[in-house]
């Protein structure tokens, strides 16, 4: 237990009165030796008293002396200048006018869309709608998620509470003319998707935009209806941003296609369908068919178990009809040994090349005995055919003057 001193410690008591009851007591009862010592309680409570001023008297001074440099010399001490400030200000300062691009972190993601944080006074909001140029049902679909740094457009602003809407299918639009153009002027053939039919012709989808195919410019004579949700080989004809005009051709890119088809060149394919007289291939928006017989010279009894639909394979054009729109493939032209489509054909499909150029010198080769036979009859050329099948110089076989077939010279028919 503290002791009683302790307990009184710092109190402060008030002076004796003469009106005091304390005053009146008789002199009697009380010590009259003037040197007595004073108590030991009276003389800590002043002692403590003294030190607790000189505290707050040297805290008042503190604050004085800080409140008078801040009035005098504000910046003193200070490690950047007002025009730091003013230029770090401007840094995180940005424009919020419709059409600015600004760069934002997304932190949260709903069903409806995403919240951006684009260093505004409130977080920006990016919809589901405006998250994609494709159609989504949530934004992860377009890989919005928290934590991704993009780059938004400012389409507008919530009037509920002045947060700002983002886009990023704008931005995203404008790419896809950028690539529409490109692609025009590369002139290639790109593959689109038919999405829709109009009386006029076709839609399809190229770069994520919307693109008119007139029916004057397909090549298929298969009816709207039957081309839906497949993809097309096309060719651009007009590219009009301002416009929002996009014109497509697939007249134009299967012609080009078909242009590319050389006998005895390889191609890359992909099965569409298996009949059972053969397999139609798709080889750059053209249908070829690959005969059963043509797929290898063992004899194939059952074609799915060598070709199902969706396969990538290489096939070698055998002839192309181009007024009956009719390309015939093989695969057994390709093969190192017979047989090889069915038990390897990734040994067929890597010597695919190579097998290839031997067909394409034998047909060389064909062609130029052909030509030699039909000079056998036309000396005045000069050249002429060896026994050996060399084609040289006229010998001495056939006379200069060349053969004289005339009617004369014919026997007369013999009746029977």
């Amino acid at each position: 237990m503290a002791s009683l001193a302790q307990q009184f410690t710092g109190l402060r008591c008030s002076p004796l009165s003469s009106s005091s009851r304390l005053s009146r007591t008789p002199a009697k009862n009380f010590p009259q030796n003037k040197s007595a010592s004073v108590s030991p309680t009276i003389v800590a409570a002043v002692a403590m008293s003294s030190g607790q001023t000189r505290e707050r008297l040297e805290l008042k001074k503190m604050f004085e002396d800080a409140y008078e440099r801040c009035r005098t010399a504000p910046m003193e001490g200070v490690a950047f200048t007002v025009d730091d400030f003013a230029a770090a200000i401007e840094q995180y300062d940005f424009n919020s006018e419709i059409g600015t691009r600004v760069k934002g972190t997304v932190f949260k993601t709903d069903a409806n869309g995403a919240l951006v944080d684009i260093s505004a006074k409130s977080s920006a909001y990016l919809s589901v709608e405006q998250a994609c140029i494709h159609r989504i049902k949530h934004v992860e679909e377009a890989g919005i998620v928290p934590g991704i740094v993009e780059e938004f457009v400012i389409i507008g602003e919530n009037e509920s509470d002045d947060s700002l809407l983002l886009s990023l299918r704008m931005i995203q639009y404008e790419l896809a003319w950028e690539r529409c153009r490109q692609l025009q002027a590369e002139d290639v053939i790109v593959k689109a998707k038919v999405i829709g039919a109009n009386k006029g012709g076709l839609v399809a989808l190229v770069e994520g935009l919307r693109g008119f195919v007139p029916f004057s410019q397909i090549s298929s004579k298969a009816a709207a209806e039957e081309l839906l949700d497949k993809e097309i080989p096309l060719k651009f004809v007009e590219v009009d941003e301002e416009q929002t005009k996009l014109v497509l051709s697939n007249r134009k890119a299967v012609a080009d296609s078909q242009a590319q088809l050389g006998i005895g060149s390889v191609v890359l394919g992909v099965v569409q369908s298996l009949k059972p007289y053969g397999a139609f291939i798709d080889i750059g928006g053209i249908n070829g068919l690959l005969h059963v017989s043509q797929i290898s010279h063992d004899r194939v009894s059952d074609i799915a178990t060598v070709l199902h639909p969706g396969d990538t394979l290489k096939v070698m054009i055998l002839s192309h009809d181009r007024d009956r729109g009719r390309v015939s493939l093989s695969t057994k032209k390709l093969e190192p040994t017979p047989g090889d489509m069915i038990r390897n054909p990734k040994l067929v499909f890597e010597k695919a090349e190579e097998m290839a150029q031997t067909f394409r010198q034998r047909i060389a080769q064909a062609e130029a005995m052909a030509r030699a036979d039909m000079l056998r009859f036309q000396p005045e050329s000069g050249l002429t055919l060896s026994s050996e099948g060399i084609l040289g110089p006229l010998g001495s076989d056939l006379p200069d003057d060349g053969v004289d077939l005339t009617v004369d010279d014919v026997p007369p028919a013999v009746d029977l």
